[in-house]
């Protein structure tokens, strides 16, 4: 998956340039020699460099953080074309901001966005847009803190919720063939993957660069050549 920019670099520790020595006549002087004991030692890939305030590091599931649609896209595994689709259709529209007035780039939350995903299982799974609607509706009016204990069953044409790992175990009892989606462990996949995404401050608008530890430890090998 891609993000929607390129992720900025971390900055590199600086040369240290000595002055170059006053000429009198046809007389140079030498350079003066650093004193290593006098420079600060700071670490040779420091995070932030000395003086420098520190990145703050916005979790993609709070309510400052929002997606654009390619980025949205991209963690819920669906095309362009679906996602204008179901917000054109009111299967599910951005909660954060939608595309009117025209011109206007739909902003979708990290919760959206997890609806999008659960969406697409629930396809590929065949289950009927009018029971994906259904379950839309009610996964939308449940509270934040409830979803992730959540786990729905589908047996092809109808979505159970699950709230305890004995109601699973009756459903599977009951021999039909079942397909289940564990809420908390696509919330956790999710977050993993928003993480590396660029995001947007939905009250200023700021672009916020995605961290992938992986880019960073690249470029920190890149740096060292």
């Amino acid at each position: 998956m891609s993000g929607t920019g390129d992720d900025a670099a971390a900055g590199a520790l600086c040369a240290v340039h000595l002055p170059r020595a006053a000429r009198s006549g046809r007389v140079w002087e030498a350079p003066a020699e650093p004193v290593e004991r006098d420079l600060p030692r700071v670490g040779r890939f420091p995070a932030v460099q000395a003086g420098q305030p520190a990145i703050e590091r916005i979790p993609p599931t709070s309510a400052l953080v929002g997606f654009r649609g390619p980025t949205a896209c991209a963690a819920a595994g669906i095309t362009y074309r679906q996602l204008d689709y179901w917000a054109r259709t009111g299967l599910l529209e951005p909660s954060v901001r939608t595309a009117y007035p025209a011109g206007a780039q739909r902003l979708y939350s990290f919760r959206d966005i997890l609806l999008l995903k659960i969406v697409k299982r629930l396809l590929d799974a065949g289950v009927s847009l009018q029971n994906i609607r259904v379950a839309v509706a009610h996964l939308q009016a449940a509270e934040p803190g409830d979803l992730t204990g959540l786990t729905l069953m589908c047996d092809g044409a109808t979505v159970y919720e699950c709230t305890s790992p004995q109601q699973v175990v009756d459903l599977l009892g009951g021999g039909q063939g079942m397909f289940g989606i564990a809420v908390g462990a696509v919330w956790q996949e999710l977050e993993t993957t928003l993480g590396r995404l660029h995001a947007e401050r939905t009250d200023t608008g700021e672009t916020l660069p995605g961290h992938d530890p992986a880019d960073e430890l690249a470029q920190r090998r890149n740096r060292a050549v």
